[in-house]
């Protein structure tokens, strides 16, 4: 057909000279296309039944009226206008809040995302935990935990929730709930990974080092094969001496800071020599161990209980016997005569032939030996 239509424009054409031959083909060639176009588009899908061969597939239904609104919502969020999103979101839920409608999680997760891009990111709070407790099995559950961490980083970060549209409350306890949430609802994922170490961090940033240190070592066994690990092992290092606050207060954060240390150049030799977590700083840490034990004794003394004292300064040579402290502690056992004073004592013999116990008497010089039964009977022959 169209062959022909060409046809007889090129042969009206060739009458009427070659500007009208070039625009009456070209209308006929764009009126040719139109009606391949519309015919193929009238055509229905075809689909491949191994019984039947090729059939035509049954047109497809249009969207519902909800799943369009929601389509609406999306549109308007994309192109910036988050308060129409919010307004005809917050219209269809007051209709059908109470209703069996399969947009609810959708519709509240829409809300939230709109109230959060208009600042009312508490508010979105509300319509995220409305996705979390009323559908947890549905594929907006994972978007909404993950919506509330955002929102509970901003806050750990310096955010301010509003008073009177001023933002002036300090949120850094709700944005640690949130965090601590996004780990209970979503164990063992990539998002409470990285939940569990940021609140870590955040302990770690403003010095509370006893909460820094808890949420590292829950880090390191919920995660064991995470890529931060090795940060994680050192800064809990880190987060147990800093809590030792001097000889008058607890030492037991330095006792686990030591076993720690072990088992991180154990682990990372090289990056414990470079970060300087070696044999020295045991060493350091040893002698604050035996410091605080020895004010611990010296305190006993004060109570007038020699006994305590006199336990603490034992036990405090025997454990840490190569410190400052342990001298220290030999020489308040010396003053009071609860210990022999070893440089006063002589020498003892160096003879080997000494016996081994004072106790036992020495023996007799062994008689010579007789002759070999053998040879006895050698001479009687």
């Amino acid at each position: 057909m169209l062959v022909v239509m060409n046809h007889r424009a090129t042969n009206a054409g060739s009458e009427h000279g070659d500007g009208s031959l070039s625009q009456r083909s070209v209308a006929v060639f764009a009126l040719a296309l139109a009606a391949c176009v519309n015919s193929a588009l009238a055509q229905s899908d075809l689909t491949l039944d191994p019984a039947q061969g090729w059939t035509a597939a049954a047109p497809s239904e249009p969207r519902p009226a909800d799943a369009q609104l929601m389509d609406r919502a999306r549109a308007l969020l994309a192109e910036g206008n988050a308060k129409e999103a919010r307004s005809i979101l917050s219209d269809w839920l007051d209709e059908n809040e109470f209703s069996t409608s399969p947009y609810l999680a959708e519709a509240y997760l829409l809300r939230g995302d709109a109230r959060v891009a208009t600042n009312s990111e508490w508010w979105a709070l509300y319509d995220y935990e409305a996705v979390i407790k009323q559908f947890p099995g549905s594929v907006e559950f994972p978007k909404a935990v993950e919506r509330e961490f955002d929102i509970g980083k901003r806050y750990l970060t310096g955010l301010k929730t509003k008073i009177l549209w001023v933002r002036l409350e300090d949120a850094t306890r709700l944005g640690e709930e949130l965090l601590v949430r996004v780990q209970e609802r979503l164990p063992g994922s990539r998002i409470a990974e990285d939940a569990c170490l940021f609140l870590a961090d955040h302990y770690y940033r403003v010095r509370d080092l006893t909460q820094a240190a808890e949420m590292y070592d829950i880090f390191l066994r919920n995660f064991p094969t995470s890529e931060h690990r090795q940060r994680a092992m050192q800064r809990r290092v880190y987060a147990s001496i800093g809590q030792f606050k001097g000889p008058r207060y607890d030492s037991s954060g330095l006792v686990e800071a030591r076993s720690l240390i072990k088992n991180f150049a154990a682990q990372y030799p090289a990056e414990a020599d470079r970060a300087g977590m070696s044999d020295a700083l045991a060493a350091r840490l040893d002698e604050s161990i035996a410091a605080q034990k020895l004010e611990k004794a010296r305190w006993y003394f004060k109570q007038g209980d020699d006994v305590s004292a006199r336990f603490t300064l034992n036990r405090l040579r025997r454990s840490h016997p190569r410190t400052v402290a342990a001298t220290i502690a030999y020489d308040l056992l010396l003053e009071r005569g609860w210990v022999k004073d070893q440089s006063a004592e002589p020498a003892k013999p160096t003879n080997p032939a000494a016996p081994e116990s004072p106790s036992e008497p020495p023996k007799p010089d062994a008689p010579h030996a007789d002759p070999a039964p053998d040879s006895k009977k050698e001479g009687a022959q």
